[in-house]
């Protein structure tokens, strides 16, 4: 949206950004500022026994086991994608493009920049979260089409974090390393991930990946099919449909009579007994393989 308020003018981006991100600090304080005069005894096994990492009496005030930096306040961010392309329309994809991949930077490292200062101004630890964004990814869709009318709003949803666009072309050595370098500045967490096909058959082919993401980025993800059809039996991957899935094999859509498991972001779900919103369900259909199952 920030993107999307600045008519592609870069000094008008870092402009609203940064009143946006007084909002965002406004807002966690008021969350932060719940813990002041709460009493320890609320919650003895997290503040008497130990599980926090110190044990106060019953009537102390929690308020210190949250400040000098003992717990973080994250600052979540979504869409950078889609900021590169409506901040440098008709310019090739942000894999190929140095000026976008160096803005985008610039972003994450104004903002933890404005996170690293009110650290210490305050005492609480905000870090800037790369979140995976489970509904956030469509709910925040729904709401700027009702105000934006842009190419970037033809989807359902906002990429998540700092990834590359799930439709793009790449294969995993070179997502890992593009995606590395918005990693250090993503200090309240991430995740990078791969998508794959069933390669039960070719598990060189994984270690190696996961041999190369061992040294090259903290926290990697493997996305592989592990989906059962009641009906005839197939163990692989059901073919995504506009309604839901589809065996291959025998064409069963009785979403009750199949098994699929996907990581949706950061977790593993069953998706017929935990159905995703539209936006998710789109990106996962968009999503491409990033390695042959040859």
């Amino acid at each position: 949206r920030i993107a999307l308020d600045s008519n592609t003018d870069h000094s008008t981006f870092f402009k609203i950004l940064d009143e946006r991100m007084r909002l965002v600090r406004d807002a966690l304080l008021v969350r932060a500022n719940r813990f002041v005069g709460v009493k320890a005894n609320v919650a003895p096994i997290l503040y008497m026994e130990g599980a926090c990492g110190r044990k106060l009496k019953a009537n102390d005030d929690i308020t210190d086991m949250f400040s000098d930096g003992r717990a973080s306040i994250s600052v979540g961010y979504i869409g950078l994608h889609e900021v590169s392309e409506i901040m440098f329309p008709n310019s090739p994809h942000v894999f190929n493009n140095p000026e976008k991949t160096q803005f985008l930077i610039t972003i994450l490292k104004r903002m933890q920049c404005l996170a690293e200062e009110w650290k210490k101004s305050t005492g609480f630890a905000f870090s800037l979260y790369a979140t995976p964004s489970e509904s956030l990814c469509h709910k925040l869709v729904k709401l700027d089409r009702k105000h934006y009318d842009h190419p970037v709003l033809e989807k359902s949803y906002y990429t998540n974090s700092f990834h590359l666009s799930v439709d793009f072309p790449v294969n995993p050595y070179d997502k890992i390393d593009f995606e590395k370098q918005f990693i250090p500045y993503s200090t309240g967490g991430f995740i990078s991930y791969g998508e794959y096909p069933n390669i039960q058959h070719n598990l060189e082919a994984l270690e190696d990946v996961w041999n190369y993401a061992y040294y090259n980025t903290p926290y990697y993800g493997t996305n592989t099919p592990v989906d059962l059809c009641f009906e005839c039996g197939y163990s692989g991957e059901m073919t995504p449909k506009s309604k839901g899935y589809e065996c291959p094999k025998c064409n069963n859509s009785d979403q009750s009579r199949m098994n699929v498991i996907r990581r949706i972001c950061g977790y593993i779900g069953n998706i017929n007994l935990r159905p995703v919103n539209d936006g998710k369900a789109e990106e996962m259909r968009d999503r491409i393989k990033h390695i042959s199952s040859i």
